[in-house]
């Protein structure tokens, strides 16, 4: 695949970027109106802030040159393949609703332009940004995430890989079978990559699949939540991991007739229930409890509630115009946190600005870019009723002015019996 000059792909983003911005009336000399328009206009800017640095290096083959890495030494050999794994898992949905004429098709178009290059040169053994997809544990992490990315978006990515590339991206993600995962969320992991075999050519290696269900249907705590493992952990892996993978394995499961897609809707309504905890947690000031694991990975704590707005689930207690107004909120208050970006546009770790002592000994620059899963709602097109419905108070707001709202109420729910 031809590459343009370093420089040129980077006008090339900023003209398409700042093209959007002013069609999109992204400049802004007075307060947020709140209106649909204005929040997917905030949310795309801050996707392309976050998404430009990494895109336009790899694209190029500079990536492994131009990223610092902030966080241990030895989380080098990951960290270029975190970067690109999660930064596309959050903006696939985006990307899947494809280039056409308008400001944001054609930011659109420039986007899916870079992604596919870059996962051209991610899984080109020769090329000087080859990724590490076997060589340690962490790769499995971050080959899942690439290969949710490709599920969510099978049209834009998957689809517009040359048939080489396709079988450079094959054979790095079958690399991963040597990676034992952890008896833990990382057998979603496993899981996820092998439904992308399995979506993509045809095969996988069922048992991981089917293990990594069973095991987590046995590990279901009740009212929408999972232990990560045995064992219950206040932390956010339910929506960084369980949830949507799950999800993604088990749709799969079910458009493959296999037994375990019977599984999809129970998972579906603990996801839902999960999301109405999830809007229940946003304060009235748009801030959300920082606690557990990989508070650095930001608003990607939100990824089951900005996937169920996606997928048309919130369930009956969430207004769509509320939700957009809650998440919008969360976003702009972290992204504009001072520190949040190094001089040059990249993530730096911390949950609210630079936070060097949030950062677990597995985070790294690349990690951070997990918070894109929180933007996953940019799939729905501007005519949707998400965007198009009026900004309303979230739940919070409401019951801290004193309105007088429904109670909350546990799912009544107990343990599944795998097919």
């Amino acid at each position: 695949m031809r590459t343009v000059g370093f420089g040129a792909a980077m006008c090339g983003l900023l003209a398409a970027f700042f093209c959007a911005l002013s069609v999109l009336s992204q400049s802004r000399t007075a307060p947020p109106d709140g209106s649909g328009a204005e929040d997917r206009a905030d949310s795309i800017a801050v996707m392309q802030r976050i998404a430009g640095p990494v895109l336009t290096a790899l694209s190029e083959n500079r990536l492994k040159q131009t990223m610092p890495v902030e966080g241990p030494a030895d989380r080098a050999t990951y960290t270029h393949l975190e970067a690109l794994g999660r930064l596309l898992a959050g903006m696939a949905p985006w990307l899947e609703l494809g280039p056409d004429d308008t400001a944001e098709g054609k930011l659109r178009a420039h986007d899916i332009r870079l992604a596919v290059e870059g996962i051209s040169h991610a899984v080109d053994p020769a090329s000087p940004d080859a990724m590490n997809f076997d060589n340690g544990q962490q790769p499995l992490v971050d080959a899942a995430f690439l290969a949710l990315a490709l599920l969510r978006a099978p049209r834009q990515l998957w689809g517009n890989l040359s048939d080489g590339d396709k079988a450079h991206l094959i054979t790095a993600l079958k690399k991963t079978r040597t990676i034992h995962p952890y008896e833990s969320n990382w057998l979603l992991f496993s899981a996820t990559i092998e439904a992308a075999l399995w979506e993509f050519t045809g095969e996988c290696n069922q048992n991981a699949i089917e293990y990594a269900v069973h095991k987590h249907m046995e590990w279901y705590k009740g009212d929408g939540v999972y232990g990560d493992g045995a064992h219950f952990h206040w932390d956010y892996y339910n929506s960084y991991v369980i949830h949507p993978m799950l999800l993604a394995v088990l749709r799969i499961c079910a458009e493959k007739q296999h037994p375990l897609g019977r599984l999809y809707p129970v998972e579906l309504e603990r996801a839902q229930r999960y999301a109405v905890i999830q809007e229940r947690l946003i304060a009235p000031d748009a801030t959300f409890p920082v606690m557990g694991r990989s508070s650095a990975y930001r608003f990607g704590a939100f990824q089951t509630l900005s996937e169920m707005a996606l997928l048309h689930q919130l369930p009956a207690p969430l207004d769509p115009g509320a939700v957009r107004s809650a998440l919008t909120a969360v976003v702009r208050r972290m992204i504009e946190a001072p520190g949040t970006f190094d001089a040059h546009g990249w993530l730096q770790i911390g949950a609210v600005g630079h936070q060097p002592e949030l950062g677990e000994k597995y985070i790294s620059t690349g990690s951070l870019y997990l918070c894109m899963v929180g933007l996953l709602h940019l799939g729905l097109p501007p005519t949707d009723p998400f965007w198009t419905a009026p900004a309303r108070p979230w739940t919070q707001k409401r019951i801290w002015s004193g309105e007088d709202v429904p109670a909350d109420h546990a799912m009544t729910d107990g343990p599944t019996a795998v097919p």
